[in-house]
C-alpha cells in the first residue's frame, strides 16, 4: 500500500501522529494485524509517547466509525479512489466529524500527506471532498446507524442473544470506552474522589477522562491498576482468603493476580508468555504485592493441588471489541473450534490442579456461548460431582438477570450503557467434589 510505505518515510513532523494512525489502519485492514502487535513495531514504537498515543487513538476512532465515515464519503466520490487515498479520507473525516478538529488544519494536512505519498493527482480531489465533509451539519454524523459487527460474528451473536441485544452492543461499541481502575485497598470512594472518577456498583473506579495514567495520583505508590470492571469481577467471584494457595492460569497481563495477592492469598501466576508476564512483574513491584510468577504452558505445568484456581482462558476476545475494534476485522471465526477445544482442556487442567473440595473460577472475555455456557455444560458432563456455585457470582452490583439458569454470569458490553458499558465476559464458579 503506497500510503503506508511512504508515510513511514516522510519527515513532516507536524503530521507524525496522522502518519502513525494511517500505518496502524493499514496494518489492520491490509495486513490483518492487531493494534497492540503493531505498537511494538519499530516505526510505531519510535514515535514520541504523545504522538504514539494520538496515533493509536485516531486509528481506534476510525475503526469504531468505519462504516459511518464511508457513508459520509460515498455521495461525495464520483469514483472509488485508491485504497491509500480512501484511508486518508476516512481518517480526515473522523477528525472533522468526531473530534471536531478545525477544517483548515485537517484539510491542509490531508493534502500534504497525499502529496508526500506521491499521490499528487489526487490532492485536488482530497481538498474538495474534505471541504464538503466539513460542511456536514452538526449532529448528522452521530445520527448515522452504528457500524454493524462483522457478519461472521454478528450472525452468531444474534442467534445467541437476539437482534435487539446485538444492536445495543453495537451502539455502545462506537464510543471510546472509559478507563476503569481496581483499587489496591477497599477504599474505592477515596480513590474516586482523588481522581475525579466514580465508583461503579461492583467496586471499580471509572474515569471518563484520564490523561497520562502514570501522572495520576496514586500511580507511583501502587494504589491502583488499570482493569476493566467486568474483568475485575472474575477474581472477586473466587472469594480469596488470606493465606490460601491460589493458581492464576493464563495470568498475563495480571490484573486478577494483583487482586488475589491484595486479598492476602499466596498466588502462583502462570502464563506461557514471558514477555506478557513482564507487565505483571512491573505492576507487582509498583503495587508492593507478592506472587510467584511462572513461565509455563498451563496444560503441561505440574504443581501440588491448590485451594482455588482461576482460569481466564484464551478466547476470541469478542467481549473486548469496544477497546479493540480491529478484532472482528482481522478474524473470520475459523479459530473458534480450536479455541473451544483448548478452553475445555484448560478447564480440565484447572480442575485437576484443585484440591478436593476446592474452588475453580472459569472465565473468558467472549460473547459467544461456545466459549462460555457450553464450556460450563461440558465440564459437568466430563466431571461427575462437579457443582456450580451460583452464590459466588451473586456479587454486589450484579443484576440477577445477568446470571443464567445454569448458574454462570453473562456480562455484555451494553450493560451500564449509559455510563460507558463494560467488556463482555462469561464467568462461572465451580466446587470440586470432596
Amino acid at each position: 500500500m503506497a500510503m503506508r510505505d511512504t508515510t513511514r518515510r516522510t519527515g513532516l513532523s507536524e503530521d507524525t501522529a496522522r502518519r502513525g494512525a494511517l500505518s496502524l489502519l493499514a496494518g489492520v485492514l491490509v495486513d490483518k494485524q492487531t493494534i497492540a502487535d503493531q505498537l511494538a513495531l519499530p516505526d510505531i514504537s519510535a514515535l514520541s509517547p504523545a504522538d504514539r498515543a494520538r496515533a493509536q487513538r485516531l486509528a481506534l476512532t476510525v475503526l469504531r466509525n468505519l462504516s459511518r465515515a464511508d457513508a459520509v464519503l460515498k455521495p461525495l466520490l464520483r469514483k472509488s479512489p485508491p485504497d491509500d487515498i480512501r484511508l486518508l479520507l476516512r481518517l480526515a473525516t473522523i477528525e472533522l466529524l468526531v473530534d471536531g478538529a478545525a477544517a483548515h488544519g485537517v484539510v491542509h494536512s490531508a493534502v500534504a500527506l497525499a502529496r508526500a505519498a506521491g499521490a499528487e493527482p489526487f490532492t485536488g480531489m482530497v481538498n474538495a471532498v474534505l471541504r464538503r465533509v466539513a460542511e456536514t451539519p452538526a449532529g448528522a454524523f452521530a445520527d448515522l446507524p452504528p457500524p454493524p459487527l462483522a457478519p461472521w460474528l454478528r450472525r452468531r451473536l444474534v442467534e445467541a442473544w437476539g437482534k435487539a441485544a446485538v444492536q445495543s452492543i453495537e451502539a455502545v461499541q462506537v464510543g471510546q470506552p472509559p478507563i476503569d481502575l481496581t483499587p489496591r485497598s477497599d477504599n474505592a470512594a477515596a480513590l474516586a474522589d482523588a481522581l475525579g472518577g466514580m465508583v461503579l456498583p461492583t467496586g471499580s473506579v471509572r474515569l471518563n477522562t484520564a490523561g497520562r495514567l502514570t501522572e495520576l495520583p496514586g500511580y507511583a505508590d501502587g494504589d491502583w491498576w488499570v482493569q476493566d470492571a467486568a474483568a475485575a469481577i472474575a477474581a472477586r467471584a473466587l472469594h480469596a482468603h488470606p493465606g490460601e494457595r491460589i493458581a492464576d492460569l493464563c495470568a498475563a497481563p495480571g490484573g486478577k493476580t494483583l487482586q488475589l495477592a491484595a486479598a492476602g492469598a499466596r498466588v502462583t501466576a502462570v502464563d506461557v508468555s514471558d514477555q506478557r508476564l513482564d507487565r505483571l512483574r512491573q505492576n507487582l513491584s509498583r503495587c508492593r504485592l507478592n506472587a510467584e510468577v511462572v513461565v509455563a504452558d498451563a496444560l503441561a505445568w505440574q504443581a501440588e493441588p491448590f485451594d482455588a484456581v482461576l482460569l481466564d482462558a484464551p478466547c476470541s476476545a469478542t467481549g473486548t471489541i469496544r477497546r479493540h475494534p480491529e478484532l472482528p476485522l482481522i478474524r473470520d471465526g475459523g479459530m473458534l473450534a480450536g479455541l473451544a477445544a483448548t478452553q475445555a482442556a484448560l478447564l480440565d487442567r484447572a480442575i485437576a490442579l484443585t484440591r478436593p473440595g476446592g474452588r475453580i473460577v472459569y472465565c473468558t472475555c467472549s460473547l459467544l456461548p461456545l466459549e462460555g455456557e457450553s464450556q460450563l455444560a461440558g465440564a459437568f458432563a466430563r466431571h461427575p460431582g462437579l457443582t456450580v456455585d451460583r452464590g459466588a457470582v451473586e456479587l454486589p452490583g450484579i443484576s440477577p438477570d445477568w446470571i443464567g439458569p445454569e448458574g454462570g454470569l453473562r456480562l455484555r458490553p451494553d450493560y451500564w450503557a449509559g455510563i460507558g458499558g463494560m467488556d463482555g465476559f462469561f464467568i462461572a464458579a465451580f466446587r470440586k467434589p470432596v
